[in-house]
C-alpha cells in the first residue's frame, strides 16, 4: 500500500506544473498593470478595451501583437526567460515591462 501511495506521490511531483494565464488590459492608452512577472511556459494575453487599436511590442521584437483591435485580445506564450519592455507601437509613451522567470 505505501510503495503504491509512494509511487503515486513522485508520478505527481514530476509532471510539470499547469500554465497560468495572466491578463493586461489596455485602457485609457495605459497598460494595467504596468510590470508583470510570469514563469515560462504561461500565457499571457493582453485585452483592448480602448476604442482604437493598440500594440504590444517588446523593444527586442521577442513579441508583437501587431495591431489589436478595439475589443480583441492578443495571447503570448512566455517561451524565453528574461526582461522585455514593451510599449504600443501605435502610441510609443505606453510603456510596460513583462518578466520571465
Amino acid at each position: 500500500m505505501i510503495d503504491r501511495w509512494l509511487a503515486t506521490m513522485l508520478a505527481c511531483a514530476a509532471m510539470p506544473a499547469l500554465a497560468a494565464n495572466q491578463t493586461v488590459v489596455i485602457d485609457g492608452t495605459a497598460f494595467a498593470p504596468a510590470s508583470v512577472t510570469v514563469q515560462r511556459g504561461d500565457r499571457v494575453t493582453w485585452t483592448n478595451k480602448d476604442p482604437f487599436p493598440h500594440t504590444a511590442t517588446a523593444q527586442d521584437r521577442t513579441f508583437d501583437s501587431r495591431s489589436i483591435a478595439a475589443g480583441d485580445s492578443w495571447t503570448w506564450v512566455a517561451d524565453k526567460a528574461g526582461t522585455f519592455d514593451y510599449v504600443c507601437t501605435l502610441h510609443p509613451t505606453m510603456k510596460a515591462r513583462l518578466v520571465v522567470r
